[in-house]
């Protein structure tokens, strides 16, 4: 692979074959970056903060298994001062690789990303029952172990991963729902230009003191007060004590829009913090 100029380097969660780098092939941002694999989410958003590459992209959330917790953390305690620059969402389509033709009776091993787990339950449980599972860091690891074994394994993974690691698939689309997909966001060091013929979107992340009646609604009554369409509100630990959380909320919108700005005002005087993730083009 040619990994191009830092200036026109994307990073993404690695090896080569994730669903990241699916995502990223499929919806490149520019003309002609140079993907580049990391190790880890973190990993990914070191490289864009210290210049080694100038987007990064990473999963947000699963419309099976919910939101990658790891990625809320690193971008509300960590990297807030990166910004989310744009998000697709991709559908996610998982295969049983093998290292060369097999019949699934002869599989002995799976070896996957604990989120291909849960998200292909029915199929491993009535066409593969009892046989051991092996959790690995990604899926395209998952396949890269395959393919160098030669033994009855099989791993979930993409037609990407299958390909590059030139493996067989013996058993396609896998997953438990059609409609699996997931949301993966780029990340940058500036914000994303704001086009006022495009539909945006804002991603903030809050505190608030501390856990009494009324917290919540105290933060989402600015948002209905000025009719701004919320498109998902998590909690997440504040890592500061049991029972202590932190928001994160999407709504429509950008940050220069009159009602958008005096929300985000208004709320930053009620609540102790507040970070804008970013404002970006959905």
């Amino acid at each position: 692979m040619n990994h191009g100029p830092a200036e026109r380097r994307v990073a993404f969660l690695g090896p080569e074959g994730t669903f990241t780098e699916e995502a990223l092939l499929a919806n490149p941002p520019g003309d002609g970056p140079h993907p580049f694999p990391y190790p880890t989410i973190k990993d990914v958003l070191h490289a864009v903060r210290d210049g080694e590459a100038t987007v990064g992209v990473v999963p947000i959330e699963n419309s099976l298994e919910g939101s990658v917790a790891v990625t809320l953390d690193l971008l509300a305690f960590d990297f807030g001062d990166l910004a989310i620059v744009r998000e697709v969402t991709h559908p996610i389509r998982h295969q049983l690789i093998a290292r060369g033709p097999l019949e699934l009776a002869r599989v002995t091993k799976v070896i996957s990303h604990p989120h291909a787990y849960g998200q292909c339950r029915t199929f491993l449980d009535e066409r593969l029952p009892g046989v051991e599972h092996e959790a690995a860091n990604s899926t395209a690891e998952a396949v890269r172990t395959v393919s160098r074994v030669d033994r009855p394994w099989a791993a979930i993974g993409t037609r990407l991963a299958a390909d590059m690691y030139e493996c067989a698939v013996i058993a396609d689309d896998i997953e438990d729902s059609v409609e699996n997909r997931t949301r993966f966001v780029f990340m940058a060091r500036e914000p994303a230009a704001q086009d006022l013929d495009a539909t945006y979107k804002t991603s903030i992340v809050c505190g608030i003191d501390q856990d009494e009646p009324g917290s919540l609604l105290l933060i989402l009554s600015e948002f209905a007060y000025r009719h701004l369409n919320l498109t998902k509100v998590e909690s997440r630990p504040s890592k500061v004590a049991l029972g202590h959380y932190i928001f994160f909320i999407d709504f429509e919108g950008r940050v220069a829009d009159g009602p958008v700005a005096q929300t985000l005002k208004c709320l930053a005087c009620k609540l102790p913090w507040l970070k804008v993730l970013g404002s970006y083009p959905t």
